[in-house]
């Protein structure tokens, strides 16, 4: 007989290796398991995977901006230090010390860590002469390292009950998953004011809407992920919110006014 949770394992780690092979299996567990929860949420995982993976790779057309224009011009770095962190936070938390049964929040988010440092290494690159940005970038990165290395510290040492665990490392991943979900939310108030959707990003909104929607359905499935099931549920929400608000200004006359650069709000990264 096929143990289920094994196909769920093997199914959500070949999914990152092939986007192709990853529907072939899918549809593969939902004939051989006969539609159990946990093949139904191996399903989700993948998916998740897919969707998660979109949302890392989303940046890219920006960076081969900077790249061919050889430099940075008015594009900002936090957002993608911000999410290294959030990654680096998922990844311990997806952990067998931590969190069983969530190894691919793990695989996933070390993903999106190599997709992170390959942007800030580029903008590390083609800062040029901008002040003190590398200085900053660098000071960041060793704080958020110190951080999670603190962090790991704790749970492994002065934590021993496995909830207290899952709490400490699930509460402060949350605060960081939904900034990062809420982050186009900033440009709501000038949409309106302008009644102009040029300062909304609608692709990453809705990429962040379909990911943070399927791993809150991930989170419901088989094991109740009550952290995972937090940060996506609120992140399902404020995205929903971000694309309402689009489609209502959409169509909309734009006020006049002397419009600056669009801010460049992209923050791919999630569990």
């Amino acid at each position: 007989m096929v143990d289920a949770k094994q196909v769920r394992f093997i199914v959500g780690v070949i999914e990152l290796d092939s986007y192709g092979g990853s529907l072939y299996l899918i549809c593969d567990s939902v004939f051989k398991l006969d539609g159990s929860l946990m093949a139904s949420r191996s399903l989700f995982v993948d998916a998740g995977n897919v969707i998660s993976f979109c949302l890392f790779f989303s940046p890219a057309p920006t960076f081969w901006r900077i790249i061919k224009n050889k430099s940075v011009e008015e594009f900002q770095p936090w957002p993608y230090v911000a999410t290294m962190m959030n990654c680096m936070l998922w990844v311990f938390y997806g952990l067998p010390v931590v969190h069983k049964d969530s190894i691919l929040v793990t695989t996933i988010n070390g993903v999106g860590m190599v997709f992170e440092a390959l942007y800030i290494s580029i903008f590390l690159v083609y800062c040029g002469g901008k002040k003190n940005f590398r200085r900053n970038i660098g000071l960041y990165l060793v704080a958020e390292v110190i951080a999670v290395a603190a962090i790991v510290l704790i749970t492994l040492f002065a934590i021993q009950n496995e909830f207290a665990k899952q709490t400490f490392v699930g509460v402060i991943c949350d605060v960081f998953n939904i900034a990062m979900y809420g982050a186009p939310s900033l440009v709501i108030k000038k949409v309106i004011r302008t009644r102009s959707v040029e300062y909304m990003p609608f692709l990453l909104s809705f990429v962040s809407f379909v990911n943070a929607g399927i791993w809150t359905a991930y989170s419901l499935i088989y094991k109740l992920d009550l952290y995972v099931l937090i940060s996506n549920g609120l992140g399902t929400a404020l995205c929903a919110s971000q694309l309402i608000v689009y489609g209502l200004y959409r169509n909309a006359t734009p006020r006049d006014e002397d419009k600056s650069k669009p801010s460049e709000i992209e923050i791919p990264g999630t569990a």
